[in-house]
């Protein structure tokens, strides 16, 4: 179904602005998903901080095409219908939400992507940072890195104190 001029003019007005605040953005291929599943996409990227959009590919090259920072990128896997999910807190986000709902929804696909500095994603590479861990959790790892160390020569202090006291305590036991 045809979209009137003014509707296009505000999808491309959105897009670029999404685009413009987005520190990564990713597309994938949602041929057979039904309405429901795609609202359920919503719900849970929602939930992520991660805005889903639907719309042509032609509006977002049009898109990219007007944006000094993503003119040129390459738009050559921009076929198909494509979903895109845009986050403006997480760079991959978009892509780990997408990955997690294809988890049980086969039939979304990852296909392409954008950074922040204007540059495109070959699938390859989406589907490799759909894999990496959250800022939360590296951010766990980092903390517990960093405190092994301290916690390694705690234990070690307090063996020599625990291994002094139960001498102690065996020797009285003795008496």
């Amino acid at each position: 179904m045809a979209i009137s001029r003014d509707k296009k003019n505000t999808l491309v007005a959105e897009l670029a602005e999404l685009f413009a605040s987005s520190k990564g953005s990713v597309g994938a291929a949602y041929t057979t998903l039904s309405v429901s599943d795609l609202q359920e996409l919503r719900a849970v990227a929602r939930e992520a901080g991660v805005v889903i959009k639907v719309a042509k590919n032609r509006l977002v090259r049009v898109v990219l095409g007007n944006s000094d920072k993503f003119k040129a990128a390459d738009t050559s896997l921009l076929t198909g219908q494509l979903v895109y999910a845009f986050s403006s807190d997480d760079e991959a986000a978009p892509a780990q939400v997408l990955a997690k709902f294809a988890k049980t929804h086969p039939a979304l696909q990852l296909v392409t992507g954008f950074d922040a500095t204007g540059s495109s994603l070959d699938t390859a590479t989406v589907i490799a940072l759909s894999t990496l861990p959250t800022k939360d959790q590296l951010r766990g790892q980092l903390v517990s890195v960093i405190a092994a160390p301290l916690t390694g020569f705690l234990g070690v202090a307090n063996g020599a104190q625990r291994g002094f006291a139960q001498v102690l305590s065996q020797h009285a036991a003795t008496l």
